[in-house]
C-alpha cells in the first residue's frame, strides 16, 4: 500500500532545507522535487548543487512565518505538489508543517512535532556521557531503526564532537535498550512517517534521550550507514513515501566522519586536500573555505563544515586514518584578535 497517490505519473515533492545528495537521489528516481530555502542558511558552495538538482530552488526568510507559509502554499498549487517534507530542524518547522497539514500534504501532523519539540531541554545529560546518534525511518507508523552511531569526541574536559563513527560499538543488549527508548519516544508523539535522528546518552542507570528529531542525521551520517551497510538512508526516504519498507542489512565495516579541527582565526594558506580526495579509502571530504575565510573553534557547528569521511574494517583503523587525513590537510591559521 502507498503511503501517498501521486496525482501523476511522477511524484512531486516540495522539500525545505533539503541536501543537494537528498534532492538528487530522489530524482534519480523519478521523483520531481521544488526545494525551499533560507539565503542566510544555505551555505554559498551548496546553492548550486541544490538548484541543479531541483526543478526550482526558492528562497524565503524562515523568520517571517506569514511568507515563509505563503510560499509553500503557493508553490503546492503551482506546481501540483503530492507532499511536503522539511529535512531540516529549527523554528521554520512548524510553520512549514502546518501550512501542509492544512493544504493535505504532511505525512504527520503538527501535533507530532510539537510533542517532539516539547521534550527539548528536559532530557539533559552530563557532557561525559558517551553518546550516539540513532537513525530510524518510519513507514506508515512502524519505526524502524537503521543504526546506531558513536560520537568521537575531545575528551574531557568539553568533550567537543569532533566526528562520528558507524556503526556504534554496542552490545546487544545495548541495542535493544537504546531501540526501545527511541521507539516508545516516537510511538508517543504519534510519528507516522519519515526519518529522525535520536540521540541517546549512554548513562549508568540506561539510556537517555537528548533529543528526538524529524530529519535525517547531518554530519554525512547517512554516508556512514552506506559505506558500514550498503543501505541507502537518503534513497530510502522516497521508496518509503511509495509505501516501501526499509530492509536494512547487518554491517560488514565502519565508516567514520573526522572534523578537520583547525584552529580558530583567519586562513592564510591551506595544502592537502586533493591528496585527502584521492585516497582510497576516503569516501568523502569537504573543505568549504578560501584563503581570507574565518575558522570556527573546535566545539562550534560551524566547524563541522570541514570534515573528511573514511571506510576501515574496525574502528580503530578509520580512527587512524582520519587522522592520518588531518595530518595531509596543512593550513596556516592566523589567530583572531583578542
Amino acid at each position: 500500500m502507498c503511503a501517498y497517490a501521486p496525482r501523476s505519473s511522477q511524484f512531486r515533492l516540495l522539500m525545505v532545507m533539503p541536501s543537494h545528495q537528498l534532492v538528487r537521489k530522489g530524482v534519480e528516481r523519478g521523483f520531481r522535487i521544488w526545494s525551499v530555502w533560507d539565503p542566510s542558511q544555505l551555505e554559498a558552495d551548496l546553492a548550486p548543487r541544490v538548484a541543479e538538482a531541483s526543478e526550482e530552488l526558492l528562497f524565503a526568510d524562515f523568520t517571517d512565518e506569514t511568507a515563509l507559509r505563503e510560499t509553500i502554499a503557493r508553490t503546492a498549487r503551482r506546481n501540483g505538489i503530492d507532499a511536503v517534507l522539511h529535512c531540516g530542524h529549527g523554528d521554520s518547522v512548524l510553520p512549514v508543517v502546518r501550512e501542509a497539514w492544512q493544504l493535505g500534504l504532511s505525512p504527520n501532523p503538527p501535533t507530532v512535532y510539537e510533542r517532539l519539540r516539547s521534550h527539548e531541554g528536559e532530557d539533559r545529560a552530563p557532557a561525559e556521557a558517551p553518546r550516539v546518534g540513532v537513525e530510524t525511518l518510519t513507514v506508515n507508523g512502524i519505526h524502524h531503526i537503521v543504526g546506531m552511531t558513536a560520537q568521537r569526541t575531545t575528551g574531557p574536559p568539553d568533550f567537543h564532537v569532533t566526528g562520528h563513527l558507524h556503526p556504534a560499538p554496542l552490545t546487544d543488549d545495548e541495542q535493544k535498550f537504546i531501540s526501545a527508548v527511541v521507539e516508545e519516544r516516537l510511538t508517543a508523539s504519534g510519528y507516522r512517517f519519515g526519518p529522525a535522528h535520536t540521540e541517546v546518552a549512554l548513562l549508568p542507570f540506561g539510556p537517555r534521550i537528548v533529543s528526538c528529531r524529524a530529519h535525517l542525521g547531518g554530519d554525512r551520517i547517512p554516508l556512514l550507514v552506506e559505506i558500514a551497510r550498503g543501505f541507502d538512508l537518503e534513497a530510502a526516504v522516497f521508496t518509503a513515501l511509495l509505501g516501501s519498507r526499509p530492509v536494512v542489512p547487518k554491517a560488514t565495516q565502519y565508516g567514520e566522519t573526522g572534523f578537520f579541527l583547525l584552529p580558530e582565526g583567519r586562513l592564510e594558506t591551506y595544502t592537502g586536500t586533493e591528496d585527502i580526495a584521492v585516497t582510497p579509502w576516503v569516501r568523502g571530504a569537504r573543505f568549504p573555505y578560501t584563503v581570507g575565510d574565518r575558522i570556527a573553534p573546535v566545539g562550534d557547528p560551524r566547524a563541522r563544515r570541514a570534515y573528511v569521511v573514511v571506510e576501515g574494517s574496525t574502528p580503530e583503523v578509520t580512527r587512524e586514518r582520519v587522522a592520518e587525513a588531518r595530518q595531509d590537510l596543512v593550513a596556516d591559521v592566523r589567530p583572531s584578535a583578542r
